[in-house]
C-alpha cells in the first residue's frame, strides 16, 4: 500500500482488467489484445465514438505515473509501456511497463483473483481504490484497519482536493461506503479519531457483504483467444486460496485443489489437518494437508499407512491444468 496514483475511473478499469490477467507464474509481462467493442463496453463509453476515444484514453493513461515509496526511494513508473491501435482492425493492444515487474509479478492472489465485478459498476473514481485498500486489510485480526487522514489522502491523491474534511468525508468516504454496500463483496463502517477537535485518523471496520446487488456475481474478466472480454464463471474461492497458501502450498497446487475438490471437503480437511498440532509443526505439513484433502481424511479418518485414493489428483508443480479441466468436463457430462 506504499503507492499512490491518480487515475480516472475509466483508466482504473483498464489497469485493473490488465492486472487481473497477470498470472503468478508469469516471468514477463505479456501484451494483451482487446476487441474495441468489448473494451469500450468495459469502460462504459458510447460505442459510437469508440474509434476516436480509444487513442485518447490510452494516450492519457500512458502519461499517468504510479508512485512507489520504498525505504528511502520514491519510484515513479509509467503504467503502460505501449498501446497499439491499428485503424480498421477493431483491436487495441496494451502492455504494462516492465519496471512494474517486481510489484505485479509473482503476486499469488491479489491481482490474479481480483473480482472485477465488484469494481466495474462503481461510479466514483475513489471507490475502487478504497475497495483495494480494504480488501488488502480484510483479514486483520483486530477486525479493523486504522489509517491517518493524511495518509488516506495520499493514497487517493486527494491532498489538494476537498480541503475541508467535511467535503472529503461526503465526496469520498461516504460515497465509497454507499457504493461498496451496493455492488461489492465487502462494505465498511468507520469511526473518526480526533486530536482535539480535528479528525486525524479513521478506523475502517471491514465486513462481508451478503446483501449487495452484485455479491453473488462470481464473475471475473478474461480475454478470450480472439481478444474478446468475457466473464469467468466460478472463480477460485479467495478465502480458501489464502489459507492453502498460508500453509505452504504453492499457488499452482492450490489452484488444482480448488478446481478439483468441493469447497466443503477442502475446508473440513484444512480444519482437520490444522487440529493435528504435531503434524502442523513439521516441515512437510503442506504435503500432509494435500493428502488429507485428496483422501478426505476429515470424513474417512485414515488408518496410518492403509489409506488409498480412488480419485487422487496429481498436485505436482508440473500438473497439467488443461488436462484436469478436460477430465472434469467429461466427468460432468
Amino acid at each position: 500500500m506504499n503507492s499512490s496514483y491518480d487515475l480516472s475511473l475509466e483508466e482504473q478499469k483498464i489497469i485493473l482488467t490488465l492486472a487481473s490477467m497477470v498470472q503468478p507464474e508469469d516471468e514477463e509481462f505479456k501484451p494483451y489484445k482487446f476487441k474495441i467493442n468489448d473494451f469500450m463496453n468495459l469502460l462504459g463509453v458510447d460505442t459510437r465514438t469508440k474509434y476516436t476515444e480509444v487513442p485518447k484514453i490510452t494516450k492519457e493513461l500512458m502519461k499517468k505515473v504510479f508512485e512507489i515509496e520504498e525505504e528511502n526511494k520514491l519510484i515513479q513508473v509509467a503504467w503502460l509501456s505501449s498501446a497499439v491501435y491499428e485503424r480498421g482492425s477493431g483491436y487495441v493492444e496494451l502492455e504494462f511497463s516492465p519496471r512494474l515487474k517486481p510489484y505485479m509479478l509473482q503476486l499469488g492472489t491479489l491481482f490474479t483473483q481480483y473480482k472485477l465485478s465488484n469494481i466495474l459498476s462503481m461510479k466514483s473514481k475513489y471507490s475502487p481504490r478504497i475497495y483495494e485498500f480494504l480488501k488488502a486489510n480484510e483479514f486483520k485480526k483486530q477486525g479493523y484497519i486504522e489509517i491517518e487522514v493524511v495518509e488516506l489522502r495520499r493514497l487517493l491523491k486527494t491532498e489538494d482536493k476537498y480541503p475541508l474534511y467535511a467535503d472529503f468525508k461526503r465526496k469520498v468516504i461516504l460515497q465509497a461506503q454507499k457504493e461498496l454496500k451496493k455492488v461489492s463483496d465487502i462494505f465498511f463502517d468507520f469511526e473518526e479519531i480526533k486530536t482535539g477537535r480535528k479528525v486525524t485518523s479513521i478506523k475502517f471496520y471491514i465486513k462481508s457483504n451478503k446483501t449487495g446487488s452484485n455479491v453473488n456475481v462470481k464473475d471475473e474478466i478474461a480475454v478470450t483467444a480472439d481478444g474478446g472480454i468475457e466473464p469467468i464463471k466460478n472463480p477460485l474461492n479467495l478465502t480458501l486460496l489464502e489459507k492453502l497458501l498460508d500453509y505452504g502450498i504453492t499457488f499452482k497446487q492450490a489452484k488444482n485443489i480448488l478446481q478439483g475438490y468441493p469447497e466443503e471437503q477442502i475446508q473440513s480437511n484444512i480444519d482437520y489437518a490444522a487440529a493435528d498440532h504435531d503434524r502442523k509443526n513439521k516441515i512437510n505439513f503442506a504435503g500432509f494437508l494435500i493428502k488429507a484433502i485428496e483422501e478426505n481424511y476429515a470424513q474417512n479418518k485414515p488408518v496410518k499407512g492403509k489409506v488409498q485414493s480412488k480419485n487422487k489428483l496429481d498436485l505436482d508443480h508440473n500438473y497439467d491444468i488443461d488436462l484436469i479441466e478436460k477430465k472434469l468436463l467429461q466427468k460432468n457430462k
